[in-house]
């Protein structure tokens, strides 16, 4: 104790002497060429004619006339408290990365249309927000002409919500602004300071793995003095009032909003146009197992007009795909319960009994069995932080439980009732009211936390492009999360903290299993009437959008019927059988490298610091559609009514024909009129399969009866080869919005 007492006091010193905010630093100021665009818009039309060749001539398209656009509405740089701790040399990341590095980023290597700034609300103090406006206000000053900017940026920030229970969960988004003007932002972001996010913005236990990794790595010390320098500067921040109108506070209080409902209402104080868009709704990393979703469905927890968007996929897995299984059971009681493993799927709770099993002297006693009945309990008691609680269990012992294995590139303990798929199909019901329903329309976007956004254009350098980092070495590993001898038993947090006061809080989060699960992120896709800022935003709030896994691929999906088509985010009321169509194509395969237009923009030796010598730099071939995967799903017209046999996954599945450079097809539901039900349809392009960043999760080896006896995990840490990608071959796909059909009265 004394040599940490002696620790703690030298590194006071430094963060006095030395501690401060990272450096800013300014964009890149030469914009993307003229040519470059105009070669965009060529490709994309040349793609658009051949696949409307054999359509009749009289059915129009909602797409033409527009233009698709692609961005990332999901990023955060090392303003945000997680990214700075992964910037650290000793987290084998590469130093800091302010929010001007994600516009030269965007601009340089991803090529985007478009992008926000998405940094968390619970690490913003004014000094940092303020930089993030400046800096947002810069990269689109580059850009000239706001009627045809190369680049539009947005401002906005990610409200942080945890909660430790399907009752108190509510779960995270990003606000995002339209305008930059002074008289339309807010003065300050507005966090979700709860009893989880404060708890990591403590001073307290990060200092003691800053303690830790000082003696272990001395590369990071100055990055440590820094971020404990912002630590600081969180937790002395004073808390703004509540029940005060949000212009009458002061200007550098730390505003919070512990609920939606409270969230909305201040968004409505300031008044400004913005759109709120859920993500991480399935993390199972920070989502207890429950339908947490199902209590937010209310004119006081959802906000229809801003809540309109909602990210599927992301640098952190997929959040479509619903499952009747679940980790947890909660009877009417509220007591959790442990559900019994299937073939296909087995809870961590029950291997967390079967990790004890396997210690006992002998398995088939009685003391064994109530061991392993303690340590499921004990588990399940502690919710998200269940991993902690068998002292020594290492990522082998928990094998692949809590993974969904058909899912396509799920995200690490996939939760999904609250999937984007159930959430379609729930309403909720009020005596002599209309059915009130989400309506969402789908997103991909990067959830990058190096200032990157649009990562997934090509798949390579698992550290730099996706957020699986970790102690580059033995040691530092080792002075960062201290082993634990394993036991026969489980024990409580409490207790486990009592056994081991010097152990970091971080392993609870399972970090160990979590870096298996970052893939380098999706993008959003807008049908655009223009690209400067305005067109982009009407068509994110007409909900004319479609998420990808990350490829460019070309989407479009109509409902035809009639004189006019309704693209896809539309409510159409219909009389006659629904008729829609889809075009689809591949994205570009890429070039080594990168284009000569970025290499103008900021040099060789920025791209290599940057870009890692790679970017978006595409060829002339598109990789093939190999299909169009068509979901309905029909949502409750009663409380209760059972969403599994609502959600019809695929409904059906058509081949793309290969005369053709992509896919064109229709098709119809003849059982709409006869159902007199709305419904909801959307499409998913799948491509040819191609390797992907870690898209193999735990890359698990199976036996005859499907049941996964070993598995190689991706670590983030030394213990995976820094050059090791851990490609697994996926088909890449993009995800239309719905398009939401009801009976004509």
């Amino acid at each position: 104790m004394k040599s940490h007492a002696g620790l703690g006091f030298f590194l006071a010193l430094l963060v006095a002497a030395c501690g401060g905010y990272q450096e800013f630093g300014d964009a890149a100021n030469r914009p993307v060429g003229a040519q470059t665009l105009a070669a965009r818009s060529r490709t994309q039309d040349a793609a658009r004619l051949a696949l409307s060749a054999g359509a009749p001539d009289a059915e129009p398209f909602a797409g033409d006339g527009k233009t698709i656009l692609f961005g990332d509405l999901h990023v955060h740089t090392t303003f945000s408290m997680d990214a700075f701790a992964l910037a650290l040399p000793a987290m084998q990341g590469d130093g800091v990365h302010p929010p001007s590095d994600a516009c030269d980023f965007a601009r340089y290597c991803s090529d985007l249309d478009f992008f926000s700034i998405n940094d968390h609300a619970e690490s913003l103090t004014k000094p940092l927000w303020d930089e993030t406006v400046r800096s947002i206000r810069q990269c689109n000053a580059i850009a000239q002409d706001p009627a045809n900017p190369d680049l539009v940026a947005f401002l906005g920030w990610e409200w942080s919500q945890i909660g430790l229970t399907p009752a108190t969960h509510y779960g995270h988004r990003n606000v995002v602004l339209r305008d930059l003007d002074d008289a339309h932002i807010p003065t300050r972001p507005i966090n979700a300071r709860n009893v989880v996010t404060a708890a990591s913005m403590a001073t307290k236990t990060p200092l003691r793995e800053q303690l830790r990794l000082l003696v272990a790595d001395l590369e990071s010390i100055p990055y440590l003095v820094d971020i404990a320098y912002l630590q600081a500067q969180v937790s002395e921040a004073p808390i703004c009032a509540e029940g005060v109108p949000v212009r009458d506070l002061p200007a550098d209080c730390m505003e919070t909003a512990t609920t939606p409902k409270v969230l909305f209402e201040k968004l409505d104080d300031w008044g400004f146009e913005s759109i709120v868009i859920p993500h991480g709704l399935t993390w199972g990393i920070h989502t207890p197992y429950g339908p947490a979703w199902d209590k937010q469905l209310t004119s006081a927890m959802h906000d229809p007009d801003r809540q309109i968007l909602l990210e599927i996929f992301s640098g952190h897995g997929n959040a479509e795909e619903y499952r009747d299984w679940t980790g947890v059971n909660y009877p009417p009681d509220g007591t959790p319960e442990c559900p019994p493993s299937t073939p296909g799927y087995t809870p961590c709770c029950r291997r967390a009994g079967e990790i004890i099993r396997s210690r006992c002297d002998d398995p088939a006693s009685a003391d064994c069995d109530a061991r392993v009945a303690e340590a499921i309990r004990i588990y399940l008691d502690a919710g998200v932080y269940g991993a902690a609680t068998v002292p020594g269990a290492t990522a082998k012992d928990w094998g692949d439980c809590g993974q969904c294995r058909d899912c396509f590139a799920p995200p690490f303990l996939h939760v999904p009732d609250n999937s984007a798929q159930r959430l379609l199909a729930l309403g909720a019901f009020a005596p002599g009211a209309d059915a009130q329903r989400f309506r969402f329309g789908f997103i991909g976007s990067s959830d990058n936390h190096s200032a990157r956004p649009g990562t997934g254009y090509k798949e390579t350098d698992r550290l730099s492009m996706s957020d699986s980092r970790g102690p580059r070495t033995d040691l530092i590993r080792d002075r960062a999360f201290p082993s634990i001898a394993p036991e026969a038993r489980s024990y409580s947090l409490e207790d486990m903290k009592k056994k081991n006061p010097g152990i970091s809080t971080l392993p609870s989060w399972d970090l160990e299993r979590q870096a298996s699960f970052f893939m380098t992120g999706g993008l959003v896709a807008v049908h655009s009437e223009g690209r400067d800022r305005e067109s982009i935003w009407n068509a994110l709030r007409r909900r004319e959008v479609y998420g990808t896994s990350g490829d460019r691929i070309l989407l479009w999906f109509d409902l035809v019927n009639g004189e006019s088509a309704a693209p896809m985010g539309s409510e159409v009321q219909l009389a006659a059988t629904p008729r829609f169509r889809v075009r689809a194509a591949g994205a570009f395969e890429q070039k080594p490298g990168c284009p000569e237009d970025s290499l103008r923009g900021i040099g060789a030796e920025r791209l290599d610091e940057l870009c890692r010598g790679e970017c978006y730099n595409p060829g002339d071939r598109r990789r093939a559609i190999t299909r169009i995967e068509v979901v309905r799903i029909r949502p409750q017209m009663s409380a209760g009514e059972p969403v599994t046999e609502l959600i019809e996954d695929p409904w059906k599945t058509l081949r793309c024909p290969g005369e053709i450079d992509g896919c064109a097809v229709e098709f119809d539901d003849p059982e709409f009129v006869a159902a007199s039900r709305e419904t909801a349809y959307y499409v998913r392009a799948i491509q040819e399969p191609t390797p992907a960043v870690n898209a193999g999760g735990m890359r698990c080896t199976f036996n005859e009866a499907g049941e996964c006896v070993s598995v190689d995990p991706c670590y983030g840490d030394s213990r995976t080869d820094a050059n090791d990608d851990c490609l697994t071959s996926i088909e890449e796909r993009a995800w239309s919005s719905p398009i939401w059909v009801s009976p004509a009265p």
